[in-house]
């Protein structure tokens, strides 16, 4: 059975998921990056309730956010960031349970191998 703590986290991750994936859809810059990005934040939320570990699946979303906007030079705004900045929060307690020399750019550690997988060039 899960503990009350861990109910908390998975309805704050749904929450804040769920805030950051309204307000970068109505972003007039869809680029293929932001859009991997709001995939992924999709993807998550159908998810985070059925993980074992959900600190780590955030923590890898997190990174996975990072590294495409680096990659793409996306710009988030103060409300973004904010939801980024909780959510980071959130990964913050995977502790070392994250993927060792993973590729955090990689879309596929979020979509199981029977699941198909929006591609965006």
């Amino acid at each position: 059975m899960k503990s009350n703590e861990e109910e908390i986290t998975r309805k704050n991750t749904k929450q804040y998921v769920k805030e950051l994936y309204s307000l970068l859809m109505k972003r007039p810059d869809q680029s293929a990056e932001l859009l991997n990005i709001t995939d992924v934040l999709l993807q998550v939320y159908k998810k985070i309730d059925q993980v074992k570990n959900p600190e780590a699946l955030v923590n890898r979303l997190i990174n996975y956010i990072r590294i495409l906007a680096s990659k793409g030079r996306i710009h988030f705004p103060a409300p973004q960031e904010d939801l980024i900045i909780k959510l980071g929060a959130i990964g913050q307690k995977a502790g070392l349970n994250g993927l060792y020399m993973a590729d955090f750019s990689d879309k596929s550690q979020f979509y199981s191998p029977l699941e198909k997988m929006p591609r965006r060039e």
